[in-house]
């Protein structure tokens, strides 16, 4: 159902890299100026490959407050506390994915809440402490996703992606890796779902012509939603890719590239 607006349009967001600062684990001042100086005319919107929900995540979500979520490179959204939609992993495609990673040594997983069940959790471990200044989890064993029934949505790689994308691809034609923490983790999406359809759900839902919506983006899952925006932002940090597909390249996460290129845009 169309919600009626007086709004200009929608502002869609990555976050991990580009509202986000990893390395330092905050959201730049100028960064949450400009979100704070958007909303007056435009919906502010999270389009991110984790699930906002989870422990990891939620403080976030807070942080930025946005009108809605595209979690899990579209899988699943979110409208403030209402479920949009949800997709599920085949529970026999998911026992495929655990035989295989189980015997080549490879790490998937997901977070669901407060727990983690990942297939070698110690090499999402070693990933995270790449990424971030702390490793945080709540590893339980991924078999319990079986004996629980737990539905999945969506699901995370790490390790050495260079080496072992090819590999799962090629097994599992269905699921996309993107790459993300220079290759050492990647979004793992089944094909069909991306946060460029998650935009489109989310400009029928708000009644905004996807001319009128921006979306900023540093990494490969991003280059979709870049392409189907009006107009797609990447940072200044982000990879040649997301560059290269992007109408605008603003200045790095640390150099206030979010409140620059809106102001650039007569955003605010």
């Amino acid at each position: 159902m169309k919600t009626k607006t007086d709004k200009r349009g929608i502002a869609f967001f990555d976050l991990d890299g580009t509202l986000l600062d990893n390395h330092l684990n905050e959201i730049p001042e100028s960064t949450r100026r400009a979100l704070d100086l958007l909303r007056a005319h435009y919906y502010v919107i999270l389009s991110t490959g984790r699930d906002m929900d989870t422990h990891y995540s939620v403080r976030y979500k807070e942080m930025v407050q946005p009108d809605a979520i595209i979690h899990q490179n579209g899988s699943k959204l979110t409208i403030g506390d209402e479920l949009l939609f949800k997709h599920t992993v085949d529970p026999d495609l998911l026992q495929e994915i655990y035989e295989y990673c189980t015997k080549y040594g490879y790490c998937i997983g997901t977070s669901i809440g407060s727990e983690d069940f990942f297939i070698n959790p110690e090499k999402k471990a070693a990933s995270d402490r790449l990424f971030t200044k702390a490793v945080k989890r709540n590893f339980v064993p991924f078999e319990e996703i079986f004996r629980r029934n737990i539905r999945v949505t969506a699901l995370s790689y790490a390790g050495n992606l260079a080496a072992e994308k090819e590999l799962i691809e090629a097994r599992f034609p269905m699921l996309e890796l993107y790459a993300f923490n220079g290759g050492a983790g990647a979004d793992v999406v089944e094909r069909g779902f991306s946060k460029a359809k998650g935009l489109k759900t989310m400009c029928s839902h708000y009644g905004i012509d996807p001319a009128d919506t921006f979306a900023f983006g540093d990494s490969p899952n991003d280059v979709a939603l870049l392409k189907a925006a009006g107009t797609g932002i990447a940072m200044g940090n982000a990879e040649d890719e997301v560059k290269a597909a992007a109408d605008y390249v603003t200045d790095d996460i640390r150099h206030d590239g979010i409140y620059n290129a809106c102001v650039h845009f007569g955003l605010i």
